[in-house]
């Protein structure tokens, strides 16, 4: 069986099954004693447990599991799914923002521009990337490799995960709120296919400056919202505390946001959560691109257009 990799607080009882598990080899070396009915019986029940536990995940622990620190990033799905990759750099205004990476890539044949944020892995390339949180010329950037490939007629894959646009003061002094809104517009009229996956945390417009697309899926295991649980429990009562209670109010999972409409579809992870098994989420994401672009294809350009603002337009008209 393989390792399983437990975190949170609600998954102590799948630590303490995996602790039993090794308890029981342990003695089962010492004493040569057969435990293998044991040995079996505990992971059925482990099994058991991670389906019970993940298939009634609160919004909270929706929340935590998109930050889990294994958690597969933008670049690793790059390296996963794709065949080649050349990396892309630059505004052309300011400077080169490390928060969101983009280039070419070749995925099952396909050429298509990938575009997202990447995170970092450990504490010096947080800082490098600025935890993923973009500056004006990161989504800039963004902007100009989606030009680009619409230049060349080559599909936009993007992949969302980041708790917000930078709120720096310099940020703001370099305009970040109109790169944002620009990107919304040239992104709903942008003449080839867009592709969005959020693969962990997507908040607000941070997320949404590279989210519009033809088709926006959230992985099972991730949320979407104007705000994170944390900020909004501190401005609705001034304190950090009620961040689960937030957390349920904003409606911010994937089940959630697709029973509102706000996004195409939920991408199923590994049980456990993509961490615990990166290369198959991998492969489905791969599968859901390359069927998508295959679709997408057969639409008249105009058309594809047109069906993508109507998707956005029609999200929060009430009809009574």
């Amino acid at each position: 069986m393989e390792q399983i990799k437990t975190s949170f607080d609600f998954e102590k009882p799948l630590a303490e099954l995996v602790q039993q598990i090794d308890k029981v080899k342990q003695i089962a070396d010492k004493t040569k004693v057969d435990m293998s009915a044991t040995l079996t019986e505990l992971e059925e029940k482990i099994i058991e447990t991670q389906n019970n536990l993940y298939s009634n995940l609160t919004g909270w622990q929706k929340v935590q599991m998109s930050r889990h620190p294994e958690r597969p990033q933008t670049l690793d799905y790059i390296s996963m799914i794709c065949d080649d990759f050349i990396e892309m750099h630059g505004d052309r205004t300011v400077r080169d923002d490390k928060a969101i990476i983009g280039g070419f890539a070749i995925i099952g044949g396909q050429s298509v521009m990938i575009i997202g944020h990447q995170k970092g892995k450990n504490t010096k390339e947080r800082q490098f990337r600025n935890f993923g949180m973009a500056n004006p010329e990161g989504y800039r950037k963004a902007l100009r490799l989606m030009r680009l490939a619409e230049k060349f007629n080559k599909p936009v894959i993007s992949f969302i995960d980041t708790m917000g646009a930078y709120p720096g003061l310099e940020a703001e002094e370099r305009g970040q709120g109109e790169a944002i809104a620009r990107n919304l517009l040239e992104m709903s009229i942008l003449k080839v296919p867009i592709l969005c996956f959020v693969i962990g945390e997507g908040a607000s417009g941070g997320a949404l400056g590279i989210g519009i697309g033809d088709k926006v899926y959230m992985l099972e295991h991730t949320w979407y919202s104007v705000i994170s649980p944390e900020s909004c429990s501190s401005i609705l009562w001034r304190s950090w505390d009620y961040k689960e209670r937030a957390a349920d109010c904003l409606k911010l999972t994937s089940d959630d946001m697709f029973k509102n409409r706000l996004i195409d579809g939920i991408i199923k992870e590994p049980l456990g959560g993509a961490h615990q098994n990166p290369e198959a989420m991998a492969e489905t994401v791969k599968a859901q691109i390359l069927k998508d672009l295959q679709e997408l294809k057969k639409e008249k350009t105009q058309t594809m257009i047109s069906n993508r603002i109507d998707k956005f337009c029609a999200m929060g008209v009430v009809v009574e």
